[in-house]
């Protein structure tokens, strides 16, 4: 168990009178694991959740398929496991909840994940509870990342960045999307991480679509061509998008990119402690108005656990004690300036990972060069 993150939650707990909090989503059980139960993902109902008490004691509930792996990733936290096919998962966690002293608790739990049958069972097996969604608690947690996570999403930014740009050194003008894929893929895993979400390939006419998978359409020359990849490990990811051309630009691509560049290096200027999200959004669109582009709803979120996490740096921000969304060191953000809609037949972005430091940002996503269009020969 993460100490660090278990003390964070008795913290936010006493703060907002809960008695208890169980982490039900893959997300939070990794958050406090430090791993994600392989099938919990895959599969709704093969419930694994970490319950911690406002004391500080933790413990796992988790189905017998993982149990081995559980036990082996955590030795040292007592586990309840129940049988997938003979037990009913709720009445096994209420027995775990009133073995620690849980039977009439307020307790903290995520409505935004668990099934709502299962809550509802839950409560007739634990009458004298009360439940409370604890899901904004837990992201407003997650917005500020330890050390560890920190170190991790600086790996995972550069595996990210050179699974994209090596794919695109290594292939050439006839070559498919799908052999950027292979490419890609094989970059990710050779480089460390432990597997990958949302690959995005889209070239010529295709890079206007937002999130589309490789196809078998072949290279051409004057294809815009925006890749993305999320690399994962232990449950984190980090997304890097870069935009290349094929052989040339096409006509007005240069000049687009100059501007996306340029809204990269206002945002990394404005990003700092106490910053406020909606600002550094509208300078981002009054940069973009300057070509006539269309906006987007947003140019930056939070990311670790999830694609998408707190503070959102666009229209309708998380709204904070000074009316907006304001940063703090210790976010890690996926800021992305883009266009899919030109007007010219393609799209483009630039999308990098960056930390909120205590004096400013640092841009994680360091290993491509994206001041110029990358090239594809």
């Amino acid at each position: 168990m993460r100490k660090e993150i278990v003390d964070r939650q008795v913290k936010a707990m006493r703060e907002a009178g809960l008695d208890a909090m169980i982490s039900c989503s893959p997300e939070n059980f990794a958050y406090l694991t430090g791993f994600v139960v392989p099938s919990q993902p895959l599969i709704r109902h093969r419930h694994a959740m970490v319950i911690v008490s406002a004391d500080g004691r933790s413990e796992i509930f988790g189905v017998d398929m993982e149990a081995t792996t559980i036990r082996r990733r955590a030795p040292d936290t007592p586990v309840r496991i129940w049988a997938e096919f003979s037990d009913s998962a709720m009445a096994v966690l209420a027995d775990q909840l009133k073995g620690m002293g849980l039977a009439a608790a307020t307790i903290g739990i995520e409505m935004d994940y668990l099934p709502a049958g299962d809550l509802d069972r839950l409560r007739r097996e634990l009458p004298r509870a009360s439940f409370a969604p604890d899901e904004v608690i837990l992201a407003r947690l997650r917005k500020i990342k330890t050390g560890e996570e920190i170190e991790l999403l600086r790996r995972l930014s550069r595996i990210a960045d050179r699974s994209i740009t090596d794919a695109l050194g290594a292939v050439k003008a006839g070559d498919s999307e799908m052999d950027i894929a292979a490419h890609m893929t094989r970059n990710v895993y050779t480089l460390g991480a432990e597997h990958f979400k949302l690959m995005i390939v889209a070239t010529g006419e295709r890079s206007q679509l937002p999130n589309v998978g490789p196809s078998e359409r072949r290279l051409q020359t004057a294809d815009v061509c925006r890749v993305e990849i999320f690399s994962v490990i232990s449950g984190y990811q980090a997304g890097v998008c870069r935009t290349a051309v094929v052989q040339r630009a096409p006509p007005h691509a240069e000049e687009i990119w100059k501007n996306l560049v340029e809204c990269k290096y206002l945002i990394m200027d404005m990003i700092k402690p106490g910053a406020g999200c909606r600002a550094i959004y509208e300078a981002f669109l009054r940069k973009l108005s300057e070509l006539d582009l269309p906006p987007i709803s947003f140019v930056g979120h939070g990311i670790g656990l999830h694609l998408h996490e707190d503070p959102y740096i666009g229209k309708t921000p998380e709204i904070g004690k000074h009316g907006d969304a304001q940063l703090e060191a210790g976010m890690v953000l996926g800021v992305e300036p883009l266009c899919y809609q030109t007007g010219y037949g393609f799209g483009m972005q630039n999308k990098d990972m960056m930390l909120v430091t205590e004096s400013g940002c640092e841009l994680l996503s360091d290993y491509a060069d994206t001041d110029r269009l990358l090239m594809i020969k």
